[in-house]
Order: structure tokens, then sequence, then C-alpha cells
């Protein structure tokens, strides 16, 4: 069983910056590709980014230039660096772990098989 649990968010101004981490069972990045996911009240889950094993990255076109996700295998610890906030990001985040979903599903919640709880973040205009 894997447990993930996420932490950093908070309430921020536009423009600003929030790093959000998530603190994972041991092995669990060397075992099962990561992602980040948010969910704003009445809307589906979307990914924002992902994270393999050997580190390759992808992001939704909604967050690439301002995102950057990454993982300590050390500290078993996922980060989402999130830069030039909008009111827009505003969601709850979750971190999630799966395996084998095809590569072009990896920012589909349907790939994954293990999440959080979730931490919330609210972007002001």
């Amino acid at each position: 069983q894997v447990q993930l649990v996420e932490s950093g968010g908070g309430s921020v101004q536009a423009g600003g910056s929030l790093r959000l981490s998530c603190k994972a069972s041991p092995y669990t990045y060397s075992r099962y590709y990561m992602g980040w996911f948010r969910q704003a009240p009445g809307k589906e889950r979307e990914g924002v980014a992902r994270i393999l094993s050997d580190g390759g990255t992808s992001y939704a076109d909604s967050v690439k230039g301002r995102f950057t996700i990454s993982q300590d295998n050390a500290k078993n610890t996922l980060y989402l660096q999130m830069n030039s906030l909008k009111p827009e990001d505003t969601a709850m985040y979750y971190c999630a772990a799966g395996s084998g979903g095809s590569w072009w599903s990896l920012l589909l919640p349907g790939a994954y098989n293990y999440w959080g709880q979730g931490t919330q973040v609210t972007v002001s205009s």
C-alpha cells in the first residue's frame, strides 16, 4: 500500500509562488510514476504535471513554463514548484502514484492507483 501526504498549500496573491510537497512511502518513486493533479469546485480533476522514475517530465499546457515537478528519492518526497501563480490556479492539489499506464495517458487520473488527501491552493487577484 502506497501512502501519500501532501503539504505546502496556502493562500497567495497573483504572481506569487508556492512549493507543494508530497511525502511518500519508501521506494515509491522507484516503482511508480508520479503526478500532480488539481480540482477546482465544479470542475473535473485535471493533470498538472507528471514525472517518471527516470526523471522524465511532462506538463499541462496551462502550467508550462510556470510549474516544475521534481522528486528527491532520498527523502521520498515529490515537489511541485509553482511560480507566477494565477487566480485560475486555485484548486485542491493532489499527488498520485501509478503503474501500468500508457505514456500518453499519464496526465489522466485513470492512470493512477494511489492518491493523497490533497492540499488547497488559493490565488487571489
